[in-house]
């Protein structure tokens, strides 16, 4: 078995790799997609059940409408034609962890189809990656195979999450590089969680992605088998075991062997994929109908009803801040990054006098101090309108740039608030000529020979001159005054 590490760039430069994933989406539906159970991450195992999670006799699904909505504005958000009447199907195969012995899903009539993503391709260039479908579903429970003393020899069944509202989005295999999977991925989830539909939280399975892999000789016609690579649980693993599966195919094809149709976990720890289960024979699912749920039907005015939440989506909110706050793309970017974010500082920037210096404080001043402090937004000692006042404080000149950082340093270590702060430090900026005067005629009578370097003709000394009052004056000389001062004492 090749381990696809020594392959040339020349070899690797032979063959295209055609890649399509499939995305699994928990929705944030305060109960099941079927019945009434609580719609709820952990708790103790086989709690959130009932009867129709259990398939006992008698049960009957009830589908919830908040999961239809929630299916409608994420294939809305990207871009799917939504089909006005849909059919859940039973999609039947046995396993332990699925009660029923089928899975409620839907097949040849989904809820949403022919949308399309656009990703930045190897070059920077918009690629657009098209959607096949969006249908909804419902999960599965779970088996726990260790953290018990017989895990050995036996398997655990948590039913908790059997029933959880899913829907599955699936791409055309349009990726042709590991670097645009990650991309993919990460546009998706950005946009799910602008729409709310998700929190998205890998860790606890709420995005689950399958990779569809497959390599095929440039210029061939048809597509190379295709291995499936499950159940990854981060971006950045994914993107490193779609790299790898490429390398071991064409391993196994330059060897002279066959790639094999199968599912394949992958080790992070081992940095390889692993054989799971063959699927050289196709699953015959045996899909019909869903006999206990009538077709849905989501027409024009609910459509237009549900739409009415859809948000904002990333990628238009950035175009317009950039234009309306006078922002770079870079604090664009990073003001956006989630909805919660770009809405404070909206809200910010419309009190403030300059948006483009609240924008500043937040992507450098604060975003730095939670980082090093390990806190979210939402945790931050510094409030939106101690942000406006900081910055409004910046822009008329009463405080210098070290000034603030002074005081924001003070909020973190002592947990409070800008305003407070302030009002108890109160420091005051010198804006007197004649008091900053003097301090320069000090810094450049011990400074000769920085004088006679700028009368020399190196004008940039004068920011020497700037930084050893500032010094003198603990920060609290006037930065615009200051300046133009020293310039007009070294050209005296």
């Amino acid at each position: 078995m090749s381990t696809a590490t020594a392959l040339s760039p020349e070899v690797l430069a032979k063959y295209q790799p055609v890649i399509g994933l499939e995305v699994h989406v928990q929705l944030l539906t305060a109960s099941k997609a079927f019945c009434g159970c609580v719609n709820q991450y952990g708790g103790e195992p086989n709690t959130h059940v009932c009867p129709t999670c259990l398939v006992l006799p008698g049960a009957l699904p009830v589908l919830n409408r908040k999961a239809v909505e929630f299916a409608v504005l994420a294939a809305k958000a990207i871009n799917c034609e939504i089909r006005e009447t849909s059919i859940f199907s039973r999609k039947n195969y046995f396993y332990p962890d699925s009660p029923k012995g089928y899975q409620i899903s839907q097949f040849d009539k989904p809820i949403a189809e022919h949308g399309w993503l656009d990703v930045p391709d190897a070059s920077g260039a918009s690629k657009r990656i098209g959607v096949t479908r969006l249908h909804m579903e419902e999960d599965a429970g779970k088996s726990v195979h260790d953290g018990f003393a017989d895990s050995v020899s036996k398997t655990y069944i948590d039913l908790n999450r059997c029933g959880t509202p899913l829907i599955e989005i699936v791409s055309e295999p349009d990726l042709r590089t590991a670097d645009e999977v990650f991309e993919y991925l990460t546009k998706l989830k950005e946009i799910l969680l602008y729409t709310g539909v998700s929190d998205c939280n890998m860790e606890e399975g709420s995005l689950r992605c399958d990779a569809n892999v497959s390599v095929m000789l440039k210029g061939a016609k048809e597509y190379g088998t295709k291995a499936e690579v499950k159940n990854v649980n981060s971006f950045r693993y994914i993107r490193a075991a779609v790299e790898y599966e490429i390398e071991r195919q064409i391993g196994v094809i330059e060897e002279g062997g066959r790639v094999v149709q199968e599912s394949r976990l992958w080790n992070n720890a081992e940095g390889r994929t692993f054989s799971m289960r063959s699927k050289e024979q196709a699953h015959d699912y045996r899909y019909f109908p869903e006999p206990d749920l009538p077709p849905l039907v989501v027409g024009a005015e609910w459509q237009a009803e549900i739409l009415k939440s859809l948000p904002e989506l990333p990628e238009a909110r950035r175009a317009r801040m950039i234009a309306e706050y006078e922002i770079s793309e870079q604090d664009a970017a990073t003001l956006t990054a989630t909805r919660s974010f770009a809405d404070s500082f909206e809200s910010a920037a419309k009190k403030a006098k300059s948006p483009t210096r609240v924008a500043a404080l937040l992507t450098s001043e604060l975003t730095m101090r939670l980082r090093l402090a390990n806190l979210e937004l939402d945790q931050s000692p510094v409030s939106m309108a101690g942000i406006v006042m900081a910055a409004d404080l910046a822009e008329s000149g009463e405080l210098s740039s070290k000034m603030l950082k002074q005081l924001l340093d003070t909020c973190f270590e002592k947990n409070e608030d800008f305003p407070a702060v302030y009002d108890r430090e109160k420091p005051q900026q010198i804006s007197d000529a004649l008091a900053i005067e003097k301090m320069i005629d000090e810094v450049i009578a011990a400074n000769p020979k920085q004088v006679e370097q700028y009368r020399g003709g190196k004008k940039t000394v004068s920011a020497f001159f700037v930084g050893q009052v500032m010094r003198l004056s603990k920060g609290q000389a006037n930065p615009a005054l200051l300046n133009e001062l020293v310039v007009k004492k070294l050209d005296s």
